[in-house]
Parts: C-alpha cells; sequence; structure tokens
C-alpha cells in the first residue's frame, strides 16, 4: 500500500476507535505530548490510554465500517461512459497521410461470414472425421455449439487439455478444459507443477511468434479455428464418457486434417449460396470509392482460390469489383507469402482456370496472380516500408511478418468487438468491474494488518472478489470468459494483437467516417511506477 493510501485508512479506523472509546480526535491526536500529562497515578492512567489509542485495538465493526465507506463511495462513482461500437483503437500511433498503399485479407477482413458458416465446417469436419479417417459414427450425433470456446485459446497437444493464456503465460484456472469437461484447479496444477508456463513449452524452443512444431502447445487464433475447437472438444468428451483410449495428439492431427480437407467443399456450398453465408456490408463500395479518390493504390493478398473470392466480392462490391485493385493475389498460401523468398508469383488464366508458366515481369491492373512472395510484390510495384498499410483478421499470418521484417503499418479486423463492446457497456458489468477494482484496492490496503479481526475480515473480502471475478468473466463467454481478458490481465492473444496491429477495429468499413489524412493516437496507458491519474 502507498503510504497516502495507508494515512487514509489508518485516520479512518482511528476515527471509528475515538469515537468507540468517547475520546475526541484532538486529544488522540495530542496524547503523545508527555508534558500535558502529570505524574504517579495520573500519569500511569494517562499512559495506558495513550497507549491504547495510539495501538488501538480494531474490531470487526471497524473494518465493515470501512468496508462499508468504501462501498458508499463506489456508489457514488459515475460510471464510464459507453465504448462506441464502431470505434477505431489505436494500438501505436498511425498517421494515415504517410499511407499510399492499401492492403487487404479477404476471408473476416473483407468479407465477413454468417453464424452459419461455423455450422457448415463443423458439420463437413464431423462427416469427414467418421467417413475418412474411421471414427465412431456416433460422432455424427455430437452437436455444434456455438457459444463453448472463443479464438485465441491454446490446445496442449501432450495432455489433450484447451486452456486460456494470459499476456505472462498463465494459465486460467477456471477455463481448462478436456473436452467439454473444466478441469479442476487442484488437478491442473498436478499436471503442470506450476500455473505460469515456460515460454518454451508455449513456443518452442525458438520462442517464435509462430507456431513452432516442437512446442507442446498449438493457439487456435483465427475464426474458423472456433468450430474446431468445439469438434475436438466434443469428440475427445465423446472418448473419455466412453471409456475409449486415444492420443489426445492424433485426434488434434486428424480433427485439424478434416477441417482443412473440407474447404474446398466449404467454398462450393457458399458460392452456391453466397447470401446466405456473407454478411452483406453497403459500406465496401464506399471505402474502396474513397480511397480510390484520394489516389490511394489498392491490392488484395488472400490464401482463398480466385472462384471463391471473385463470388463472394461481385456480391460485396460488385461485378467489377476488380476495377478498385491494382493487384490481387490469391491463394498466396500466407504466412509462407510473406517468408518464402524463392516462390515465383504466378499468372492465373481465369479461361483455363490454370496457372500459366510464363514469367511475370510486372503486376498489371484487372489480371489475377497466384502464390509468389512479398519481396516480389514490394519489387515489381515498388510499394514499401510504413506507406503500405495492410488489413488482416489473424495476428499471426497477416500481421507479423510484415510489421517485423518489411515495416508495413498494420490493422487488425476483430469481429469479436461487437460482442465484447457491448458487453462491456452493459451497466451491470460496469458496476462489477468498478466494485471489483475498490475491492481489490480496500484488500491490498489492509493485507498487512495481521489483527484478527482484519483477518476475518479479508478472507469474507476474498471470496466476494473470487465471486466478482467470476461473473465479470462469464458474462463474456461461461467457458473462457474474454477474447481480451484473463481474470485481470490481457490474454495471450490480445499482447500479440497489441504487438503485431497498429489499430485494430470490429469491421473495415469503420475507417470511413475518418479522412485518409486521419492520425490515430493511443491511449496515453498509466505504467505501475506512475501516477495513478494525471489528474487531480
Amino acid at each position: 500500500m502507498c503510504a497516502a493510501r495507508r494515512k487514509i485508512v489508518n485516520a479512518f479506523l482511528k476515527q471509528n476507535v475515538c469515537s468507540r472509546l468517547n475520546v475526541p480526535q484532538s486529544r488522540y491526536l495530542s496524547s503523545s505530548s508527555s508534558h500535558d500529562v502529570g505524574t504517579g497515578a495520573a500519569a500511569t492512567a494517562a499512559a495506558v490510554t495513550s497507549n491504547a489509542l495510539i495501538n488501538p485495538r480494531k474490531t470487526v465493526s471497524d473494518f465493515q465500517e470501512l468496508y462499508e465507506a468504501t462501498k458508499k463511495k463506489f456508489q457514488s462513482k459515475k460510471l464510464p461512459v459507453d465504448v462506441h461500437p464502431d470505434a477505431v483503437f489505436a494500438c501505436n500511433e498511425l498517421d494515415l497521410s504517410e499511407v499510399q498503399v492499401y492492403g487487404f485479407d479477404y476471408d473476416y477482413t473483407l468479407a465477413c461470414y454468417k453464424p452459419l458458416l461455423e455450422d457448415l465446417l463443423y458439420n463437413l469436419a464431423r462427416e469427414m472425421l467418421v467417413k475418412r479417417f474411421r471414427y465412431p459414427e456416433d460422432i455424427l450425433d455430437l452437436e455444434y455449439e456455438p457459444n463453448f470456446a472463443v479464438r485465441g485459446l491454446h490446445y496442449d497437444v501432450e495432455k489433450g487439455l484447451l486452456v486460456k493464456l494470459d499476456s505472462f503465460l498463465q494459465l486460467q484456472l477456471g477455463s481448462v478444459y478436456r473436452g467439454r469437461t473444466k478441469v479442476e484447479a487442484d488437478e491442473v496444477l498436478k499436471l503442470y507443477h506450476n500455473r505460469l508456463l515456460p515460454i518454451a513449452y508455449v513456443e518452442g524452443p525458438n520462442n517464435s511468434y509462430r507456431h513452432n512444431t516442437n512446442s507442446k502447445m498449438v493457439q487456435l487464433a483465427d475464426l474458423f479455428s472456433v468450430p474446431e475447437m468445439c469438434l475436438l472438444c466434443n469428440v475427445i468428451e465423446y472418448f473419455e464418457r466412453n471409456r475409449i483410449d486415444y492420443n489426445p495428439e492424433i485426434v488434434f492431427h486428424d480433427t485439424r486434417t478434416a477441417m482443412g480437407s473440407c474447404h474446398p467443399i466449404m467454398h462450393a456450398t457458399v458460392m452456391k449460396d453466397t447470401q446466405k453465408y456473407i454478411e452483406r456490408n453497403a459500406k465496401l463500395p464506399k471505402y474502396f470509392e474513397k480511397l480510390q479518390q484520394a489516389g490511394k493504390n489498392l491490392f488484395l493478398v488472400t490464401n482463398s482460390p480466385f472462384s471463391f473470392v471473385n463470388c463472394g466480392m461481385s456480391y460485396l462490391v460488385g461485378e467489377n469489383w476488380r476495377d478498385f485493385f491494382d493487384v490481387v493475389i490469391v491463394q498466396a498460401r500466407k504466412p509462407k507469402f510473406f517468408t518464402d523468398e524463392s516462390r515465383p508469383i504466378r499468372l492465373y488464366d481465369e479461361k483455363t482456370r490454370s496457372h500459366l508458366w510464363d514469367r511475370v515481369f510486372k503486376l498489371e491492373k484487372g489480371k489475377i496472380y497466384y502464390e509468389g512472395s512479398v519481396r516480389q510484390l514490394q519489387e515489381l510495384k515498388g510499394w514499401r516500408g510504413h506507406s503500405v498499410l495492410y488489413f488482416g483478421d489473424h495476428p499471426y499470418s497477416d500481421l507479423a511478418d510484415v510489421t517485423l521484417k518489411h515495416s508495413w503499418r498494420t490493422g487488425a479486423i476483430i469481429s469479436e468487438l461487437n460482442h465484447e463492446i457491448k458487453t462491456l457497456n452493459r451497466v451491470d458489468f460496469k458496476m462489477s468491474a468498478n466494485w471489483l477494482q475498490m475491492l481489490t484496492q480496500l484488500i491490498e490496503d489492509t493485507q498487512d494488518d495481521d489483527s484478527a479481526a482484519a483477518q476475518e475480515c479479508l478472507k469474507n473480502w476474498m471470496i466476494e472478489r473470487d465471486q466478482l471475478r467470476n461473473k465479470t468473466k462469464n458474462v463474456f463467454n461461461e467457458q473462457f470468459g474474454s477474447v481480451f481478458r484473463t481474470y485481470h490481465n490481457p490474454t495471450y492473444f490480445s499482447r500479440r494483437l497489441f504487438r503485431f496491429a497498429d489499430i485494430y477495429t470490429s469491421d473495415i468499413t469503420n475507417l470511413l467516417k475518418f479522412s485518409t489524412s486521419h492520425t490515430f493516437y493511443p491511449r496515453r496507458g498509466v505504467m505501475p511506477h506512475e501516477y495513478a491519474s494525471h489528474f487531480i
């Protein structure tokens, strides 16, 4: 506890003791002046009284009154203003006047999908597990639960557990699952021996921001992985309940292979009924028009095939969607597109639906290109460094390499922000979060008092704090809480997002209301050693 807060707490407790002993505070404060005290019995009595006042015996009622005073202060506080759901949030200062080139991913960046797509992917992968990998046919009865998992979780391939980590690699106890069953804290600590995991266990021996095959953990960081996590946990839950022996690593790889293999089927299904699966965004053409009128260059780099992208973009923007883009590259195989330097860029022939073998000397507007690398893109177009702003939904495969290796500016499209901000703006959440902060501060200020009364009250306060922590977690997602926070720390996903994205928002068209010379300024965060606030 800081000295200032210690004085406030002690003054409050002293005031209560004086009131209880019917002694004026002025006498309490001057009781240490020995020249006012007589000799003999009177001096002894005065000394005893003085000692009692200097070292008062605090009672439970004193701490209860302190608790009530804190509660009263909490109730008098104004609640935070709502966060705007269409806001653009800055992690790093970004001056758009310096940006000449805008790049975009396609899936979940330009094309945002309806929840039906998750059901489709889940059902296709579930069927493939049974038909191709010969899993028990009963698995076909396991239904998709869209509210089970959130993006950014880790799967421990060795132990078969789905876990949530914070930015310090700490396990969030209460959010560890084997299948669909929560693993209690005692068992988790027995398995891992510690709540804090070694970095090599999570990220592999090279501590790379990208998954290392030698690491024990795999992070599920894109939205396509949400149905994958649910299927994986449903299968493991089936094996556990039916006492069927299984290797968690094999089940993981089978599930991942099944999910990846069904993407071509998913593409064909979406193309047959585009409006059923893709959210219409009337603002998207307007945003492209605004950038084009401002003289900006636009390019598209996506892992999806041309037929799928063409169908979706025609639905979202119109048949002439390619007129907005100076370069279109499909099946780029990110993140290899950003890391490999030897893969040649190839021209895609729309008539024959094949890739030509001609050497590509320039990238022309209106043509479709395939694979290649960011090195070739930069060399052929001369687009480099901070003049390029690239948007994607995946912090690693879309944003990490272009930030760290090529100094591009980056923007992340995080659709979960809609749900997160809606929850943050709820009055009950604001009340719970504010009281949690104040109660935690009260606990911190009182914890060093070793009196029996203090310890009894601290025990009750800690129970209430745990209840509040679970309440503010479960309001986002009952199993895993917020995508962006554990109980109090940013999540592992948040740490990577804030590192690799200069700005982030829920929808690409949220930038439509800003001029092309707008500067996004990050909020000045208060570091632990700084003032709690610069305003008094």
